[in-house]
């Protein structure tokens, strides 16, 4: 497949997929599963098994599972509801090895280092930071009291860190992470992050779960050193929600639907290929790069953040019908 000389950036594996699948068709070793749930929720699953299925899609081997909800950044607390309970079900079931998962099922806990990537200055990628902000963190009052700090022994040693951006540190998060993990000795760390989609319509209305790792940057193209097993020494969960999109993919998509539209001969002849290199030449040098976010981030980010929360405390607190989370 020729190389685009403007490749869309995207940190969605759905998305890559679905460029993969219009471009090749079938890919030998992507396995791809959809399952629409109640209200318009709909997961899909997109399994990457060899090394040359991972060298076509771009990213890692290894599971990916998107929840989409249309409806996802509205004032609903039901409806976040049934995303918080269907995300806690997903990652409950990702939980990347089995001592893990029979320890929750025992009623045994186990410590889990929750990572809020991304600047808490900047809103399209606060995500994170606010994540954690809302999480309930245990490990301090069980390492004071015990395992029996709290009536139900479901609920695991859980805590949390935001490691900041390089320009506030001077450290790659990686390089932070690995001296926590040393320290605290966590037996799982899940990363939560803003994303870049491909889609507008994705923005702020899709959440993906991998056991792959993370390379933060990586969707906008700033690509900073991944935060993975190989990396940090244990497995590593990572969630996120897209936040912006590339300017150039807007214009690229205005383009398809003028031509759509006004079936102009001559644009028609296109490919998409040459559609976006036509729109990255419509933008100015100074819009070259840019990313853009929806006018209403403050309240989305806000919403994430809380139905993200609340989705890993159910998942990490034990009994969601007891826990009192939601």
């Amino acid at each position: 497949m020729q190389e685009e000389s403007y490749p869309i950036r995207t940190d969605l594996a759905l998305e890559s997929q679905e460029r993969l699948k219009k471009d090749r068709g079938t890919v030998s070793g992507v396995v791809f599963l959809e399952e629409p749930k109640e209200n318009g929720i709909v997961v899909s699953t997109v399994k990457i098994e060899t090394e040359n299925a991972a060298h076509a899609m771009g990213r890692p081997r290894g599971n990916y599972v998107t929840i989409e909800a249309p409806e996802m950044i509205e004032e609903d607390a039901g409806y976040h509801r049934e995303i918080s309970l269907e995300l806690a079900k997903i990652l409950r079931k990702m939980l990347p090895f089995e001592q893990v998962e029979t320890d929750l099922k025992k009623g045994l806990q186990i410590s889990v280092l929750v990572v809020g990537l991304g600047n808490r200055e900047v809103t399209p990628d606060a995500l994170g930071p606010r994540v954690v902000d809302q999480l309930f963190i245990t490990r301090h009052i069980m390492n004071e009291y015990g395992k029996y700090a709290f009536e139900d022994e479901e609920v695991s040693r859980i805590s949390g860190i935001v490691p900041g951006v390089m320009a506030q540190t001077g450290m790659e998060c990686v390089e932070i992470l690995r001296g926590v993990v040393k320290e605290t000795q966590p037996e799982l760390v899940i990363t939560v992050d803003a994303l870049a989609a491909r889609s507008v319509k994705r923005l702020g209305r899709t959440i993906q779960l991998t056991d792959t790792g993370i390379t933060p940057g990586s969707g906008i193209g700033n690509h900073r050193n991944a935060i993975n097993r190989e990396s940090i020494g244990v497995p590593v969960i990572s969630l996120g929600v897209p936040t912006v999109v590339d300017a150039a993919t807007i214009v690229a998509d205005a383009m398809t639907e003028l031509i759509t539209a006004m079936s102009l001969t001559d644009l028609q002849k296109l490919d998409e290929k040459q559609r976006r290199d036509l729109a990255r030449q419509l933008l100015s040098p100074q819009l070259n790069g840019l990313f853009v976010t929806p006018k209403n981030i403050d309240d989305s980010i806000r919403q994430l953040g809380y139905l993200i929360s609340e989705a890993l405390n159910v998942a990490l607190l034990g009994n969601k019908e007891e826990s009192g989370v939601i």
